[in-house]
């Protein structure tokens, strides 16, 4: 179908501030200013909300923990943010957090990982383990449920959520229920045909992929460890995952082969390709229907996940 009308008026707001407009020489710090210019903040109200520090492998780590109301032991839902690994926050995710409290009932972890080009691979992904690791740990004094720990994220950070679901099997803890995947990287090669026909014009471009890649790895092998491509590891034995995808989304294909292969290797999946819709539309509830309607679809899984009615 064509791209949503929706969506299209957001992307030429997007192309006019200029945030999606990547060349080599372009600094990411100054995107990273950009981007905090163009948070809203959210209208939603949560009964808690805690900014903290952890102890994480590079030191103290940051994130923020939002609670809904009552005193009983909730489900969690541990949240990396998207970003290329280079750029977003905890701060730039808040409104989507929130939404996913709201939705769901659950408490809801943001983990403000290292970034890029400052900590490169494969910084990012051992802080998000470690989080995941500290949610588990700290789970009564952060008044959650030990047995009910799902984890999420979106694009990059649905990419270290697939990587985090890896690890800990191989570790045998944390012990993960489920994963919400959106529109997550999931292989470092780049030759899958969404790639080409979403490659310009949809708020995520090919170039950007590349820009971002330059930033995070070190070099190729890194783009082939699983800890980067995810696909490329052990799918054996993980989660229950749902898989979103948009379907103009440079990611598509990458997202759409990851849930085949869970699927192949024995794992509960579902997963939805959101028609007219362009990667970055999940955090955007307030501008866009169809966005709603996935957070909608991912509040079912999850709570179903969690055993709530």
């Amino acid at each position: 179908m064509p791209l949503d009308p929706q969506a299209a008026a957001l992307i030429e707001l997007i192309d006019a501030s200029g945030l999606g407009k990547f060349t080599p020489t372009t600094d990411p710090q100054a995107v990273r200013d950009l981007m905090a210019t163009m948070t809203v903040p959210s209208s939603i109200a949560i009964a808690h909300v805690e900014d903290r520090m952890i102890s994480g492998p590079g030191g103290e780590l940051p994130v923020r923990i939002y609670r809904p109301s009552g005193d009983d032991p909730k489900p969690a839902i541990v949240y990396f943010h998207g970003g290329g690994w280079v750029i977003g926050s905890r701060d730039s995710h808040d409104g989507l957090c929130r939404s996913l409290v709201d939705a769901v009932g659950a408490v809801v972890i943001s983990v403000d990982y290292r970034l890029a080009p400052e900590d490169p691979f494969p910084a990012a992904v051992n802080d998000a383990f470690a989080a995941t690791c500290w949610v588990q740990a700290n789970a009564e004094g952060i008044g959650v449920d030990p047995g009910r720990i799902a984890i999420a994220g979106d694009s990059a950070g649905g990419n270290l959520a697939a990587v985090v679901t890896q690890l800990a099997r191989d570790a045998g803890s944390p012990n993960i229920c489920f994963q919400l995947l959106v529109y997550p990287l999931t292989d470092y090669e780049c030759d899958r045909p969404s790639m080409t026909d979403n490659a310009e014009g949809y708020f995520l471009t090919a170039t950007a992929m590349q820009w971002f890649y330059s930033h995070y790895l070190k070099d190729a092998a890194d783009g082939i460890d699983p800890r980067m491509s995810p696909i490329r590891g052990n799918l054996n034995g993980l989660p229950p995952a749902f898989v979103i995808t948009a379907e103009y989304d440079p990611l598509r294909d990458q997202g759409v082969a990851y849930a085949d292969a869970l699927i192949a290797a024995g794992n509960t999946v579902k997963s939805r390709t959101y028609e007219g819709m362009f990667h970055g539309f999940f955090s955007m509830q307030e501008m866009i229907d169809v966005s709603k309607v996935a957070l909608d679809d991912s509040a079912q899984e999850l709570r179903s996940a969690f055993g709530m009615r």
